[in-house]
This record gives structure tokens, C-alpha cells and sequence, in this order.
């Protein structure tokens, strides 16, 4: 099953569960505006090349889209709608003023040079300048994109209009506007909910066996976060595998030698697994924080984690959802786990409409707010429904835009 396919299943499960109008129902299954364009740059060796992109906007009834901007050889139209989708949810669910928007382009950076990837990145803003804006749609870094990558956009879009307007993107450097605590405000948030779930099953964080699969920005800091609680981290993956040590690994020095390395294999004193043996693996919280797809039918009766905490995208399949559910691991959605990364870029937004910055514990205690709150509200209905915490999630960020939707009405 595709992603998106998979995304739209479970709409269609929540939306039986809310009793929605037919019309409801088909106004919110699918993306308000889909925007592809071509991207044709001069490459370092002088010949031209042409690149695919995506700008996805799925629903703007609560406010303006927002979404991140991803990089990757994978990138196609059916990803960046369900990923769009997604972020309405996610952004209902907590209660920001946005709907969901996602976009990319179809490419490999990790072969392209620094000048290239600003090239593409110039050219693929202008052309979807039509449709983007800080009271539009606001661009986020995602996979593969970072902080320059926002300098960039914001830069281009700034030339375009004659003046700056730093608000048209998040996850930008300090210098130019950027937030206080945006790089780590992902994994940030992946701990925070792990630290509410283990009061849920009554555990200390101390000692608490974490397995993380995925070691990028948002994997590696809530190990890290993790790591100083006094957990213990058994196993750590990326792309090309895991490493595993059931006493432990200094996950410090993990992130020192990938730093120097560029690659979490012949760390020492640790055991290789591959991605499939480590979510299976005998332990107390599974963070998956690489792609989605990952638990699925075929391996969620093996899962022997008590909590799953998503830090990626849609990691796991409605149908494993159902099997997870059924052996009561409590379950920690992507659109709570992982929205982190949007809260601080929603401060960052309203920072910079004020230009006014603040400090970082403002941020980090507003931020540990806002999610504690909503993961509470996820909990109270999950139980009183006696509904996985996902259909949970959903329900409520559902509820909300129809709800917005309703009262706004229809025009003309």
C-alpha cells in the first residue's frame, strides 16, 4: 500500500468514527491547491539539468498552509499530498493558526555541489513564488534541507517582493530571524512525550531501554535528550543500518563520531543489526525516526516495545496500528510526536510578524505546554472512546477544521 493510500485509509476510518457529511468528507480528502513545477539549472559542469517540484497545500480553513520542504530522489506528488494532509491534522490537533502544506523536488543533494543545491533551491522558490508568503503559505526545512536552505528561500522571496520578509519561511538562522531553540525543537519534543508516556506506564526514566531508528537531526537529539535522563539507548540506526549493545551506548560519542565520520558503523563496542531486527528488538520505548512504512502487518506482532513514540512521518500502517492496540503499546502519533519542529516554527512566525525575539526557556517551556496539553487530550478521548491514541489524534484535529469549515461556510 503507497503512503498515500495508507494516509487515506486511515481518514476514511476516522471520518466513519465522526459521522461527517459526505460533502465534508470529500472536501477534506483532498488538497485544496497541488502545484508541480519545472526546475531547469545550470550544473557545476555548465550543462542544464531539469528538476521536478511540489508544493502541496491542503487545507487553509484554520489560517495559512505551512509545511515543510524536502530534498529527495524519492519525492513525488502522492508523498507530498499525504505529507500536506498530515500537517492539517497535526496543526489542528495542537491548536496552531495553519493548515497543511508540503512540497520538494526530486533529487539527490548528497551528489550535488553547495552551488547547485542554492541554484535549485533559488529557482524552485521563484517558481512557486505565485502561491507561497507569511499570510499564504510559510516553507519549512524538512528532509534533506536545512537553515541555508531557508536563507536561501527567504532571500529569493525577499529580492521578488523588494523588500526582506523574514516571516515567509521558519527554521532560519538566528541572524535572519530565526527562533531559539528551532534546530532541536523536534526531537525536543519526541522527548517530552516519551517522558509523559513513561508516567502513563509508571516507569522512571532512568534505565528506560530506548531503541531509535533513524540518527538525523531528529533521532540523534532525542537520544541525546534521553541519554542525559539516564536512559539506556541499546540501539541506534540509519539507512545503511544499526548498531546495537544491550548495556548501553554513549550516545555523546556517538554523535562525536559521526560528526568526524559521516557514519554510525565501527563505532566500537557495539554489535551491527539490521533496521528489521531492530524494531523488534527487547526494550521499553521504540523511536522511529527515519521514513514511514516501517511497522506494518508483517512485523507489529514482534514490536515488544511498551511505547512507540513516532518521530517521523506515518511510520506505522493502519493495520498495525490495530495490531499495536490490541497489545496495549501505548502509541504516541506522529502528528503529537513529531510537532515539535511546527510549534517552534508557528514562535518563530509570530516572532518575526513581531519582530520581537525571545529568550529560549520561553520557547521550551511554551512549547512543553502546548504538547503536555495535547497529550493529555489525546489520552482523556483515547479512553473515553476506548479508540487507539492515533484515531484519537485524528479525531480531534478533524473535528476542528470541519467544525471551522462549518461556521465559515461556503463561498460564493
Amino acid at each position: 500500500m503507497s503512503f498515500l493510500k495508507s494516509v487515506l485509509k486511515q481518514y476514511d476510518l476516522v471520518v466513519d468514527k465522526l459521522k461527517l457529511d459526505d460533502g465534508v468528507r470529500e472536501r477534506l480528502r483532498y488538497p485544496k491547491r497541488s502545484l508541480i513545477v519545472s526546475i531547469p539549472i545550470e550544473m557545476d559542469t555548465g550543462k542544464m539539468k531539469v528538476y521536478k517540484g511540489y508544493r502541496v497545500q491542503h487545507d487553509v480553513t484554520l489560517g495559512p498552509s505551512k509545511g515543510g520542504i524536502r530534498y529527495h530522489p524519492n519525492v513525488n506528488l502522492k508523498e507530498v499530498t499525504a505529507l500536506a494532509m498530515l500537517m492539517s491534522w497535526k496543526c489542528a490537533l495542537i491548536q496552531l493558526p495553519y493548515g497543511g502544506a508540503k512540497g520538494g523536488v526530486c533529487c539527490n543533494p548528497k551528489i550535488m555541489s553547495q552551488k547547485e543545491i542554492e541554484r535549485l533551491t533559488r529557482r524552485f522558490t521563484t517558481e512557486i513564488i505565485c502561491a507561497v508568503g507569511p499570510e499564504e503559505d510559510i516553507l519549512a526545512p524538512d528532509m534533506n534541507t536545512n537553515m541555508q536552505t531557508m536563507a536561501w528561500m527567504m532571500d529569493t522571496y525577499s529580492m521578488q517582493k523588494g523588500h526582506t520578509v523574514l516571516g515567509v519561511v521558519t527554521g532560519k538562522p538566528l541572524v535572519l530571524g530565526g527562533s531559539m531553540g528551532r534546530e532541536e525543537a523536534t526531537g525536543s519534543g519526541v522527548y517530552y512525550m516519551v517522558k509523559e508516556s513513561a508516567k502513563v506506564i509508571r516507569k522512571e526514566l532512568k534505565g528506560l531501554k530506548v531503541v531509535v531508528q533513524g540518527f538525523g537531526n531528529v533521532g540523534s537529539i532525542a537520544a541525546r535528550l534521553l541519554f542525559e535522563e539516564g536512559c539506556k539507548i541499546i540501539a541506534v540506526s540509519n539507512s545503511k543500518g544499526g548498531i546495537y549493545n544491550k548495556r548501553g551506548i554513549n550516545i555523546k560519542n556517538l554523535i562525536q563520531h559521526v560528526k568526524e565520520n559521516k557514519k554510525i558503523a565501527d563505532f566500537p563496542d557495539v554489535d551491527n543489526i539490521t533496521n528489521e531486527d531492530l524494531l523488534t528488538l527487547d526494550c521499553d520505548v521504540l523511536i522511529p525516526a527515519a521514513i514511514e512504512g516501517q511497522i506494518t502487518r508483517y512485523n507489529a506482532n514482534n514490536i515488544k516495545a511498551k511505547i512507540i513514540v513516532e518521530g517521523a512521518n506515518g511510520p506505522t500502517t493502519p493495520e498495525a496500528d490495530k495490531v499495536l492496540h490490541d497489545k496495549n503499546v501505548l502509541l504516541i502519533p506522529d502528528i503529537l510526536a513529531n510537532s515539535g519542529g511546527v510549534i517552534i516554527s508557528y514562535f518563530e512566525w509570530v516572532q518575526d510578524l513581531q519582530f520581537y525575539f525571545w529568550k529560549e526557556s520561553d520557547v521550551q517551556q511554551r512549547l512543553k505546554e502546548i504538547m503536555r496539553n495535547t497529550f493529555d487530550r489525546v489520552l482523556l478521548l483515547s479512553r473515553e472512546k476506548k479508540i487507539d491514541t492515533r484515531t484519537a489524534a485524528w479525531m480531534l484535529g478533524i473535528s476542528r477544521i470541519s467544525e471551522a469549515q462549518k461556521i465559515r461556510g461556503l463561498y460564493p
